[in-house]
């Protein structure tokens, strides 16, 4: 950095933000794979894995030998090679990350599903993924028929007796079950030969799909170069070499989002950590397996944090939560009334926050201490190797100090760009490598980021991302309706839900219930509709885009008693 650059990292030569933590190393090897990056890593715990339901323990040494075992499979058996996707549509589970490690260390690219997408939204990303195979259970299964990809049954496969079973599920091309993958041993030559193509830490390891700044669904490609940046990340942020005790951490956000696959289907296994799985969310479940298995780590979104300072009394009483250390809150920073009251109830438990994008590999920003959480509203200092830029979204000047604009980020977690779409790529990656955000916010003196608004209308229910554009053309083909409008309606449980804003057909009387049954038949429950309100017309400009923000001033001031 060269003198001109202020305590906050700030350069006023390049107009650009400079991370003050230190950077993280990259490997010189170019031929490195992300699965054999984080296995060659020492492991301080002999546990990686946990199953809280049924108490199922995975070691290290059993899941490298099923890595390659699965992997040795895939390949000489069903064919995968470099470059192919796989598709996983499973809850979280333990082998949820053997399956994404195995196709990562074979060059291929795993692409997640939301198990609750409905059987037309995963249809979609199939037709734009194209897998070679899909992972999924035996319940979500239909949801995948008659696209005529080959699948592999996750979980108790043969449930109704025979190994064959799975077969008659109807419309469904079913050709294994992850238990026959795991069954053979590899001799270590055959590994070598499973592995003979070689892997680059430029080439793509995984195709997870974003609403991205325009709330069109589109699949982000994230390299091995991206995967093993964020890994780095993650072990210098939890301190991993310093001689620190084994960590342990408790999954329940879900291994299908990017937060979920970066942290515990990948980037938590190279720290040597052991991870405690949780298949769904269940306030009671989850408390039980912080204190069976004495949890260190607690990853959250805000409306859980605030959960617990309501019933804190409640919890404390029922749960022995003394194990706990630090809560990691994602998805919006926190509020002063939120941090302190959380402190007051938990005064050993150290609140962490961050922020990130698919786009970015989940790294951005992040506050580590309570000292920099207590920054009201931050959502921390950059990230390890981050650069970022405030940009004026009209004129396209990059701003300075405390200014507030669109948030451009720069490094080595950075996605390649957006698959089978070179113009939404260029839109939103410069040739220079910034990835605009879609994000306003401002970074102030001491180099803490500031989210004060979202350029991408994208809403955020209990953490899930809805595009209301998707929402709204889903509306337009109502035979009663003539425009709609989507906007986010807050809601101190959910974050924000999706309301909608409906202008009728002449002579036309659907109704509230009506629009909200019509959506939620056709979209996963995340994305329903949850409030209705009728309009004349739909506020727009002059070249016809919504104007969202004067109908949330509606609805928020007309919500008002």
């Amino acid at each position: 950095m060269s003198g001109g650059v202020s305590r906050g990292g700030y350069d006023a030569a390049t107009k650009t933000f400079h991370s003050k933590r230190p950077p993280v190393p990259l490997p010189p090897n170019e031929s490195l794979d992300i699965t054999t990056f984080i296995s060659a890593r020492p492991h301080r715990s002999t546990t990686a894995l946990i199953d809280a339901s049924t108490g199922r323990r995975v070691s290290y040494t059993d899941l490298w030998r099923a890595v390659d075992s699965v992997s040795h499979t895939l390949s000489s058996i069903y064919g995968v090679r470099k470059g192919h996707v796989v598709l996983i549509l499973s809850p979280n589970s333990i082998d949820f990350p053997i399956v994404c490690l195995s196709v990562m260390s074979l060059g291929a690219l795993i692409t997640t599903a939301n198990p609750l997408n409905t059987a037309s939204e995963i249809a979609k990303q199939v037709g734009d993924s194209e897998p070679v195979l899909a992972f999924t259970t035996r319940e979500l299964a239909p949801k995948l028929a008659d696209s005529g990809v080959p699948v592999i049954l996750l979980g108790d496969a043969d449930a109704d007796g025979g190994g064959d079973s799975g077969k008659s599920i109807e419309n469904v091309r079913v050709i294994s079950s992850f238990e026959e993958l795991m069954k053979g041993e590899v001799a270590d030559d055959k590994i070598d030969a499973v592995r003979r193509e070689k892997v680059r830490q430029d080439d793509a390891a995984a195709l997870l799909y974003s609403s991205g700044t325009t709330g069109v669904s589109k699949g982000v490609v994230t390299s091995h170069r991206n995967m093993i940046a964020m890994v780095q990340t993650i072990i210098q942020r939890f301190k991993v070499d310093e001689g620190s005790d084994s960590n342990t951490f408790v999954c329940t956000v879900p291994m299908f989002h990017i937060y979920g696959l970066v942290a515990f289907a990948t980037g938590l296994l190279a720290t040597g950590a052991t991870i405690v799985v949780l298949s769904k969310f269940e306030m009671n479940d989850l408390f039980v397996a912080i204190s069976k298995y004495n949890v260190n780590y607690f990853p959250l979104v805000p409306p859980i944090l605030v959960a617990m300072v309501n019933h804190a009394d409640q919890i404390k009483k029922n749960y022995n939560l003394s194990s706990l250390r630090n809560v990691l809150s994602g998805g919006a920073p926190l509020g002063k009334e939120v941090i302190e009251g959380f402190v007051e109830k938990f005064p050993n438990v150290i609140i962490m926050q961050g922020y990130g994008l698919t786009e970015s590999t989940a790294i951005g920003a992040s506050a580590d201490t309570l000292e920099e959480s207590r920054k009201y509203g931050t959502a921390g200092l950059l990230s390890p190797s981050i650069e970022a830029k405030i940009v004026d979204p009209e004129s396209g000047v990059a701003l300075g100090v405390n200014q507030t604009g669109e948030l451009w980020l720069r490094g080595p977690t950075v996605m390649k760009g957006y698959f089978k779409n070179p113009e939404a790529t260029a839109s939103t990656l410069t040739s220079d490598g910034w990835l605009k955000t879609g994000d306003i916010c401002y970074i102030d003196e001491d180099g803490h980021l500031f989210v004060v608004d979202r350029l991408k209308e994208l809403i955020k229910y209990k953490g899930y991302q809805v595009a209301p554009a998707e929402l709204e053309a889903l509306l337009l083909t109502h035979p009663q309706i003539a425009d709609a409008a989507v906007i986010p309606f807050p809601d101190k449980d959910v974050g924000q839900y999706p309301m909608a804003y409906v202008v009728r057909k002449a002579g036309t009387s659907v109704s509230e219930n009506e629009v909200m049954d019509f959506v939620a038949k056709q979209v996963a429950p995340y994305k329903r509709i949850r409030r209705v309100a009728f309009a004349e017309s739909i506020p727009k400009n002059a070249s016809g885009k919504i104007l969202r923000k004067d109908l949330i001033k509606l609805a928020t001031f007309g919500s008002k008693l």
